[in-house]
């Protein structure tokens, strides 16, 4: 069946589905919401402060004057979010997929990059609202970009969101039991975090290793980092909006590709049994 012999009030209600399925889950689940603000929280309100006197922030764009430590890190703990919330999304596909529900949702009449699309943007409604809930907070500490940056920031926070939770997706695909993936998230969301502009800025990383520093480079975490630190502060960083796009690009083609039944994880199944 072709994509056009659905009417777009069809693809709009299956769309509504999947997201209130997401919803749902996300709302039943509260210990999620408050696990996913409490590690950006102890960053801000602990080690950013034990850090303030001993990590002076100079002026570094988009930044017009010197700035204190947690707000050097906010834009960082935001994308935190957002990388913990893609891959908890994912996790979600692994159970459904020992459960049988992954199977039910990839045979309907709809196209798979449709299902999976549907799948990844309702997760990164869950997790905007999760960042914004966190900016909230951290207006009390004192940390407070220009108003419009609060508006300025969201197709940033969208983007980063999504290149996020592909990647989870993709490492979805790959692993096949739930405890296995577990142990991927941790082994793929500390050397992320750690090695990107996140915590220090990329010119106190050459200062120290230039290996260090290209690896920070390269690592697409940094770019969307940078993509949320500069649409803060009403600014675009073209460099990291471009990166962002390629890798949301291929890791969301390369998810497709992996759950195409007849060439990614259900063909590998199938050969094997």
């Amino acid at each position: 069946m072709s994509d056009v012999a659905f009417p777009p009030r069809t693809w709009a209600t299956a769309f509504l589905g999947i997201a209130r399925r997401e919803t749902l889950r996300f709302v039943n689940q509260r210990g999620r919401f408050l696990a996913a603000l409490v590690r950006p929280l102890v960053w801000l309100f602990i080690f950013a402060a034990g850090f303030r006197a001993v990590l002076g922030m100079s002026i570094t764009p988009p930044y017009q004057t010197y700035v204190l430590y947690e707000v050097y890190v906010t834009p960082g703990l935001c994308a935190m979010i957002q990388l913990f919330n893609g891959m908890q999304s994912s996790l979600s596909m692994v159970y459904d997929r020992e459960t049988g529900a992954m199977r039910t949702l990839l045979v309907s009449p709809f196209p798979r990059w449709f299902l999976l699309a549907s799948k990844l943007v309702a997760g990164v409604m869950v997790s905007i609202i999760q960042v914004y809930t966190f900016l909230a907070i951290a207006w009390f500490w004192d940390i407070r970009p220009p108003v419009w940056g609060y508006v300025a920031v969201l197709p940033a926070l969208m983007l980063s969101g999504l290149m996020l939770g592909a990647m989870g997706l993709f490492l979805s695909s790959a692993i096949r039991q739930l405890e296995n993936f577990a142990g991927v998230m941790n082994f793929v969301i500390f050397p992320m975090f750690f090695a990107s502009s996140a915590l220090y800025p990329l010119w106190r990383m050459r200062e120290s290793s230039v290996l260090l520093h290209d690896i920070c480079a390269l690592n697409p975490f940094t770019h969307a980092v940078e993509l949320i630190r500069f649409a803060l502060y009403l600014q675009v960083n073209w460099l990291s909006l471009a990166v962002v796009l390629g890798c949301l690009a291929g890791f969301f083609g390369a998810a497709v590709f992996m759950y195409d039944p007849g060439r990614g994880i259900f063909s590998r199944r199938k050969g094997a049994a």
